[in-house]
């Protein structure tokens, strides 16, 4: 009896343990599927990335060629200037008591001309009359030569002093708005060094330019002409369009990262986008509105022990659709990018894997642009080919990664190799 007692006691622990086996550690395995989709025509573009700056396409520092005292302001931050208007005017008081005395000194040295010419004429006769010595005739000449060239001197000097005091009157040179204000009523500026600026002014706001800073990595791709498209901080929603119209040669240094500024020429008639504004920029370097496009995924796929128990692999080939009674309504081999432009466009080969019914080949293929999301397809598929991107769940039908799936205990399939006969 106590044998079998210790033998029941065995049982049930044996039981206890394969229950606990079972429900913590034992994994259902859970049937998959390869996962595909159908190459499809859209819009794919390589493209650049960068930051920038808005400005107004053209600007003018307005400054002042006198020195003086601020005395009037007629224009302020924003304000909607004319060509010629006049914008501000400097203390008139010296240069207009400059040119008074001007004014004096000429009237004086025309009255000594007069003098001289006078006195030049009466030494001329007494001279030809022989009542004279000739010193006293040149002496009457060089008085009346030197009261001329007085005359013409003064006359020079108060012209400038006319000059200055126009310039006391600051016009605006262009039509536009006022950008910045850089002085104020009572100010006293000087410019006897460096042209002092009183305004900066935009010419136009309704075109603008952004100055972006693209790395030489990325420069030799970028060309005149380019589509450009980007963003700014104060209306996040809205995507601005914009056209590459010059690379400057100069570069821009930067914690050893040289950039080049490439001018994006844009409209804002709206007047959203403001002088000074981050531009956040995406350069098309290259676009087709019409690819044949493929995700990328399904160039990473590679079928392993997972997927042999379903399905018949076979290794590289040129089989067509139509061999699988699936009739093929274009051609596989004819290049995409020929169709639509007669050109034949030289791309990287790939390999992808297909689905016929319960078998999958290996095709290659030739790729062109490719965005991370998705790949070009230049020649090898046709849009009604089932392409394998990847593992399924049969149960719920959700994407399975094939890493995750795999066995350690399995033999791992190669690619493009039939699975070893049992």
């Amino acid at each position: 009896m106590k044998k079998y007692k210790w033998l029941i006691i065995l049982v049930v622990v044996a039981l206890a343990g394969l229950g606990i086996w079972y429900w913590f550690f034992y994994k259902k395995e859970v049937p998959v599927t390869v996962a595909t989709e159908k190459p499809y025509y859209g819009d794919i573009a390589n493209t650049i990335t960068s930051t920038g700056k808005v400005e107004p396409v053209d600007t003018v520092a307005v400054g002042s060629q006198v020195s003086g005292t601020i005395k009037y302001l007629y224009a302020d931050f924003n304000a909607v200037v004319k060509k010629g208007q006049l914008i501000a005017e400097l203390d008139k008081t010296l240069l207009q008591a400059q040119v008074d005395q001007y004014s004096a000194n000429l009237q004086a040295a025309k009255n000594q001309l007069v003098y001289a010419e006078s006195n030049y004429v009466r030494q001329n006769t007494l001279y030809t009359a022989g009542a004279i010595s000739k010193a006293d005739y040149e002496t009457a000449l060089y008085q009346r030569n030197t009261a001329q060239n007085n005359v013409k001197s003064i006359a020079a000097q108060l012209a400038g002093a006319q000059k200055n005091l126009s310039l006391a009157s600051i016009y605006s040179p262009i039509a536009g708005t006022v950008l910045t204000r850089s002085i104020s009523v009572g100010q006293t500026i000087a410019s006897s060094f460096n042209t002092p600026t009183l305004f900066t002014i935009a010419n136009d706001l309704t075109k603008m330019q952004v100055q972006a800073a693209v790395d030489e990595a990325d420069i030799g791709n970028v060309k005149n002409g380019l589509r450009v498209s980007f963003t700014v901080d104060a209306f996040a929603k809205d995507v601005f369009s914009g056209t590459v119209a010059e690379v400057r040669l100069q570069p821009a240094v930067s914690s050893n990262v040289v950039t080049y500024t490439t001018i994006i020429n844009t409209s804002n008639n709206d007047l959203k986008l403001k002088p000074g504004m981050t531009a956040n920029i995406t350069i098309y370097t290259k676009e087709d509105s019409n690819a044949l496009l493929l995700p990328v995924r399904a160039l990473k796929f590679t079928p392993d022990a997972t997927v042999l128990k379903n399905y018949v692999i076979l290794p590289d080939t040129s089989i067509r659709t139509a061999s699988f009674n699936t009739k093929a309504k274009t051609d596989t081999a004819k290049d995409t990018a020929t169709k639509k432009t007669g050109t034949v466009r030289h791309g990287t080969t790939a390999s992808v894997w297909v689905k016929y019914g319960d078998t999958l080949a290996q095709k290659k293929i030739k790729t062109g642009m490719n965005d991370d999301t998705n790949v070009e397809v230049l020649s090898g598929l046709t849009e009604y080919d089932d392409v394998v991107t990847g593992l399924e769940n049969a149960t719920d039908g959700k994407m399975a990664d094939a890493a995750a799936v795999k066995s350690p205990f399995m033999p791992q399939m190669g690619r493009g190799k039939k699975p070893a006969a049992k």
